[in-house]
C-alpha cells in the first residue's frame, strides 16, 4: 500500500468550516494536507506526490475521528475486565468511527479500581486507549442510576487521591457528587492535578453546583440523567451548568436517554462549543441484545435499551458515536460542523489532546471517518491506517 493517500472529492469539515470537493492527503500515519479544495478533486491533485493511492471519495463526507470521553465497553466486553477485554472493547467502537477513547470505570470495590487503574494505566501507556474516566463511587445513593448502591462512598480526597494515584498520570476524569462530604475539596483536588471534575449522579441544589464550578468543575456528566430536573424554584444542577461558559455538557443522543427537545435545549443553550456527544456505552455496544454484567450488577439488553435486572434503572446504552453522529444530522437536525465539534473537536481540547486529534489539520494524526450523502459510516481511518472500508461506493 502506497504511503500518501489522497482522499479526493469528499466534502471535508475543518475548524474553518466545509470545504467542497475538497482533498485530505495523509503521508504515513499523520495527516499532511487538508481541505484544499480543486475544480476537478479526483483529477487535480495539487501537491500530492507522483507516488500517491488516490481514493475517490466523491459525495460523502470526511470528518475526523469521534473521540469519546465516557464509554465504559462495547463488542461484548467492559472496561472493568481483562486487557484482552478492554482491546475488545476499543476495537468494536473503532469500527464504529471512535479513534480516541477514553475508558471508564463504574462503581466498585476500592480494591479493585485501584487495581484497573494499574491494567488501564498500561494500556494507556501503549495509546490503545486516552486516559480513564472513574464514574463512580463518590456518587449519590439518591440519584445512583446502574451503581451498586452498598458500594458508594463519599468523595474523601484521600480516596480521591488513591485513584489518581493508581492511574498513574492516566486519570482523565472523575464523575462524583459535589454535594456529599468531602465533594468541593475534591473537586479542588483534581483541579490541582489537571484532572476534570465532572459532576454527575448529583442531588446538589443549584447553589451547590455554583460552589462546585467556582471550585473547579468542568464537566456535566450526561446532563439531565441521574440528577434532579430542572424546576422552576428550585433549578437544581442543571440551570447552573447549562448557564456557566467553563462548563462542558455531555450528551447522550441515543433517542432513549434524553427527549429531543432536551438535547436541543441544552446544545442551544450551551452552544455547539459547550457540548460533547458521549456514548455511555456498556458491553452489549456493539454486539446485541441479552443478559449482560455492569459492574457488579446485572443487566438486560432489549431491543437495544440497557435496563439494570433489579430496579429496571437505564444502564448505560448500546450507542456508538457512528449512530449519534446520523442522529443529530438527521433527527435533530443539527449543522454538521456543530456535530463534529461535539463528536471531535469538543472532547480532545478537554482531554487536551487537540494537538494531535478532533480535527483534519496538517500535522494531526490521520484519525478520520467517511461518512456518505446519509451519514451512514463508510470508512474509518486511525493513524493512517483503514479500520474500516474505505467503502466510497
Amino acid at each position: 500500500m502506497a504511503s500518501c493517500k489522497v482522499l479526493a472529492g469528499a466534502r471535508v469539515v475543518l475548524p474553518t468550516g466545509i470545504v467542497t470537493d475538497g482533498r485530505v492527503i495523509v503521508e504515513g500515519t499523520r495527516i499532511a494536507d487538508g481541505g484544499s479544495p480543486g475544480p476537478e478533486p479526483v483529477g487535480n491533485l495539487g501537491k500530492a506526490p507522483e507516488n500517491a493511492e488516490i481514493i475517490d471519495v466523491r459525495d460523502h463526507w470526511l470528518v475526523p475521528g469521534f473521540v469519546d470521553m465516557h464509554n465504559h465497553g462495547g463488542g461484548g466486553a467492559s472496561f472493568s475486565g481483562t486487557a484482552d477485554d478492554i482491546l475488545t472493547a476499543v476495537r468494536a467502537h473503532r469500527l464504529h468511527g471512535t479513534t480516541t477513547l477514553v475508558a471508564s470505570t463504574v462503581t466498585d470495590d476500592m480494591d479493585f479500581l485501584v487495581k484497573q487503574a494499574g491494567l488501564l494505566s498500561e494500556l494507556a501507556e501503549q495509546g490503545d486507549v486516552a486516559g480513564i474516566h472513574f464514574e463512580g463511587p463518590f456518587i449519590s445513593p439518591c440519584r445512583k442510576g446502574a451503581h451498586s448502591e452498598e458500594l458508594l462512598r463519599h468523595p474523601d480526597p484521600a480516596e480521591v487521591r488513591k485513584l489518581i494515584d493508581a492511574a498513574r498520570g492516566r486519570a482523565s476524569m472523575v464523575t462524583l457528587a459535589a454535594e456529599l462530604p468531602g465533594g468541593i475539596d475534591s473537586v479542588r483536588l483534581l483541579a490541582e492535578h489537571g484532572v476534570i471534575a465532572a459532576i454527575g449522579h448529583t442531588d446538589a441544589t443549584y447553589e451547590q453546583t455554583v460552589e462546585a464550578i467556582d471550585a473547579g468543575a468542568t464537566v456535566a456528566t450526561h446532563l439531565f440523567n441521574a440528577m434532579p430536573a430542572l424546576g422552576h424554584r428550585a433549578p437544581g444542577p442543571i440551570a447552573a451548568l447549562l448557564e456557566d461558559e467553563r462548563v462542558t455538557v455531555e450528551l447522550i443522543d441515543d433517542g432513549t436517554h434524553l427527549h429531543p427537545a432536551s438535547l436541543q435545549l441544552a446544545f442551544h443553550h450551551a452552544g455547539p462549543g459547550r457540548v460533547a456527544f458521549i456514548t455511555d456505552a456498556m458491553d452489549a455496544a456493539g454486539f446485541g441484545d441479552g443478559r449482560y454484567v455492569l459492574g457488579p450488577l446485572e443487566v438486560e439488553v432489549s431491543e437495544g435499551v440497557a435496563r439494570l435486572v433489579e430496579g429496571g434503572s437505564i444502564a448505560g446504552s448500546t450507542l456508538t458515536l457512528d449512530r449519534a453522529f446520523q442522529r443529530a444530522v438527521t433527527v435533530d437536525r443539527l449543522p454538521v460542523e456543530d456535530v463534529v465539534a461535539a463528536i471531535s473537536a469538543n472532547p480532545a481540547k478537554l482531554l487536551g489532546v487537540y494537538d494531535r486529534v478532533g480535527s483534519l489539520e496538517p500535522g494531526k494524526d490521520a484519525d478520520l471517518v467517511l461518512l456518505d450523502a446519509d451519514f451512514a459510516l463508510k470508512g474509518v481511518m486511525r493513524r493512517g491506517e483503514w479500520v474500516v472500508g474505505p467503502q466510497p461506493g
